[in-house]
Order: structure tokens, then C-alpha cells, then sequence
């Protein structure tokens, strides 16, 4: 293992402590993710020579930035339909995607999201849109901007993991109701704005 390969390891594991004490629940998983935190942070301090004490880009709050998320239209081939997936908490659809990763770029999380949500491996073919997602458009909203790129299905449909219970292409013009993480004039946009090789920028 390289010594690049072990500081980004490091990173990885700094970011996922971080993420299960900001959303486990469960008193054992806290504890060992704290641990966890402690272990990688330490590890880092020491490989990087660097203090955490100091402000630093895992200490969120020292200045509020937006939360950055994205998601891919992927067309059939007549380019009459759009892939969505059926999102297991609330039981509605929505295009693939999720948050972005530290240390991942925005590319690299919309081909993570759309193997890990619809089993499709992908080739990212273009940006289609940047949007300013706040609270002030929709409340159930943080600030956050979402980006959407279009891309290409490369193969088969695979298995996908447990955050989605279906994957199907839909017609444009009969397209289900969307989850309550996005907003129904929002997703119609940004699809639409896909569909006829426009690019949408907030």
C-alpha cells in the first residue's frame, strides 16, 4: 500500500465515523464509530503532521457551506423514457443519486450512486444541471446544490442495494410521483431540460 493509498484510506474512515455518529442511533454503533473517529484522526495527525485542532474541512460548522448532492437522467434509447427508482422510506421515485463523498468528485459519486441505487454502471456523458436547492423553495429542503448530469447505461440492469426496492425506465409524459426528498416541478425541470440536451443553471 502506497502512502497515498493509506491517507486516503484514513480519510475514508474519518468520513464514515463521521457520518454514522451524525446518523446511527444505536449506542453500540455510536461507540465503535467514535472510536473509529478517534483511531483514524489520530492516525492522521501523526501521517500528516498536521493538528486537528485547528479549524479544519471536518469541522463543518466554522462556516456554513451548502451540502452537495447529485443525481443522473439516464434516457432509453428512443430517449422517451427515464430511468427512476422507487426509494425504500417513503415508497416513491426519484432519479439516482445521493450525497457526495469527501475527497469524491461529483462525477465519480453520480457513477457510485447509480450502481449502488439502480445496479446500472454508467458513463457520465454530460452536466445538465446545477440547481440551488434552500429551504426558501422547498421546506423540507436544506441548502444544497444538486447536480444532474445526464448519462449512459453501459450493459445490464445489476442488483442494487438497500436503499431502493424497484429500478424501471418510465415514459416521460406518465411519469410516477416523486419522492418527498425532491420536488415534483423541480425533478420535471431538471428531466425535461435533459431530455431536449438543455443545461440548467441556478
Amino acid at each position: 500500500m502506497t502512502e497515498r493509498n493509506f491517507y486516503d484510506f484514513l480519510l475514508k474512515t474519518q468520513s464514515i465515523a463521521k457520518i454514522g455518529l451524525k446518523f446511527s442511533t444505536d449506542p453500540y454503533a455510536l461507540a465503535n464509530y467514535k472510536e473509529l473517529e478517534t483511531m483514524s484522526k489520530d492516525m492522521l495527525e501523526h501521517f500528516s503532521e498536521i493538528s486537528f485542532d485547528r479549524p479544519n474541512y471536518f469541522a463543518r460548522d466554522i462556516y456554513p457551506t451548502p451540502n452537495v448532492s447529485v443525481r443522473t437522467c439516464i434516457f432509453s434509447s428512443d430517449r422517451k423514457k427515464v430511468l427512476l427508482v422507487k426509494e425504500a422510506n417513503d415508497g416513491l421515485y426519484s432519479l439516482p443519486g445521493g450525497w457526495c463523498d469527501l475527497y469524491e468528485s461529483p462525477k465519480e459519486a453520480a457513477i457510485k450512486e447509480c450502481l449502488q441505487e439502480a445496479g446500472a454502471h454508467v458513463e457520465i456523458i454530460r452536466l445538465s444541471a446545477l440547481i440551488n436547492r434552500t429551504p426558501f423553495k422547498n421546506p423540507t429542503s436544506i441548502p444544497e446544490y444538486a447536480i444532474v448530469f445526464e448519462g449512459k447505461i453501459n450493459g445490464e440492469l445489476g442488483e442494487h442495494e438497500y436503499e431502493t426496492t424497484e429500478v424501471g425506465f418510465f415514459p416521460l409524459d406518465n411519469l410516477p410521483t416523486f419522492s418527498r426528498k425532491v420536488t415534483t416541478p423541480e425533478m420535471l425541470r431538471v428531466i425535461m431540460a435533459a431530455a431536449n440536451n438543455e443545461t440548467i443553471i441556478d
